[in-house]
């Protein structure tokens, strides 16, 4: 068994789990019942089905140029999911659409009442 056999059988083993973890993250958004799990379910197991599809592309290719891109888009990708997912929690909180009986902690309710005063361009 050569080498390239072996890389394309681990490329294609990665694959299969990128999918898998792309298709939980989509159940996932679907199933589960409140805001912030559904964000929980939308980022972490992407980010990481995204991973695996990367590293089979990567060990399929075996291209020093490709690599170098698919690494940036993995980096990209983890920072801009942290990001978006912050901000899509908190203006939900602010529209009152997280169920508060199922927050464990609730940081945010401190400075609800800042909320009514105006902040920057409207």
């Amino acid at each position: 068994m050569s080498i390239e056999s072996v890389l394309d059988v681990l490329s294609a083993v990665s694959l299969l789990v990128g999918a898998g973890f792309a298709l939980i993250a989509a159940i996932g958004v679907v199933r589960l019942p409140d805001l912030p799990s559904r964000m929980h379910a939308a980022t972490k197991p992407q980010v990481i089905g995204l991973g695996f599809v990367v590293l089979g592309l990567g060990l399929r290719l075996r291209e020093p140029s490709v690599l170098g891109l698919l690494a940036l888009v993995v980096i990209l990708q983890m920072a801009t999911s942290v990001v978006s997912s912050h901000m899509v929690g908190r203006a939900s909180f602010r529209a009152g659409q997280v169920r508060e009986d199922l927050l464990v902690v609730d940081e945010l309710s401190e400075s609800s009442h800042d909320w009514e005063k105006g902040r920057g361009a409207p």
